[in-house]
């Protein structure tokens, strides 16, 4: 299973391991929890962008309509964990950081609310773009 595009435990290892040392470029003795949150990150990135590419050149193929949707509330919160669950890999995440001594929760805490206000109609909009995707 390949390291950058495999669901498995072992291939995301394997990427948050290369990530943190091509990507994010420190020592392992100098590794924080935050380190490991963006590895795992571009990681989770990676996979998503396989599929974005995917679904991109089906729309090309069948000449289908995209609606874009652009909002300053765009984002719900922290997107990680939700991205994990979507992807249906959070199990695996946590496999993977456990084989690296970290704990999923942990490195989770390192994303920040991106303080978007207290929501709204763009919010709300949002959220049920989230939902679309989610079910397909």
């Amino acid at each position: 299973e390949h390291s950058r595009t495999g669901l498995s435990a072992d291939a995301l290892r394997r990427a948050i391991a290369d990530h943190l040392r091509y990507s994010i470029g420190r020592p392992a003795s100098v590794l924080t929890p935050e380190h490991y949150y963006r590895a795992l990150s571009l990681a989770v990135r990676d996979r998503m962008q396989q599929r974005w590419i995917a679904s991109t050149q089906a729309f090309i193929d069948l000449s289908r309509k995209v609606t874009c949707y652009l909002s300053a509330e765009f984002l719900m919160g922290p997107q990680l964990g939700n991205n994990l669950l979507n992807l249906q890999i959070e199990s695996a995440a946590r496999e993977a950081l456990a084989a690296l001594g970290q704990d999923l929760d942990e490195v989770l805490t390192c994303e920040q609310e991106p303080g978007l206000g207290n929501g709204g109609l763009g919010r709300l909009a949002a959220c049920y773009l989230d939902s679309l995707a989610t079910l397909e």
